[in-house]
């Protein structure tokens, strides 16, 4: 399901129209994207939570060439799905 559909399920599922629909998602997405910007974490009960991680500096190759090349210290966002999600896919 890509974007689009999403707004196209939200909506149908809402009764709301499509553009309003679609402003309210680019707000979900701006908010969690600014708060794992600044170092917090959003959590959804029975959802999950969006946190960040820090990844340390390490050595790896290239696989085209295999020379040796240092990857550098970065801060990944990472998705942690809740209980009542996991149970919800794994019925």
């Amino acid at each position: 399901m890509n974007k689009s559909e999403l707004v196209s399920a939200m909506a149908s599922k809402t009764s709301d129209s499509k553009s309003s629909t679609e402003k309210t998602l680019n707000a979900l997405i701006e908010i969690i994207s600014d708060e794992l910007k600044n170092g917090g974490k959003v959590q959804l009960v029975g959802f999950g939570t969006f946190e960040t991680r820090n990844r340390a500096a390490r050595k790896g190759r290239n696989p085209q060439t295999g020379a040796e090349m240092k990857i550098p210290a970065s801060t990944s966002p990472v998705f942690k799905a809740g209980k009542a999600l996991k149970d919800i896919v794994n019925k």
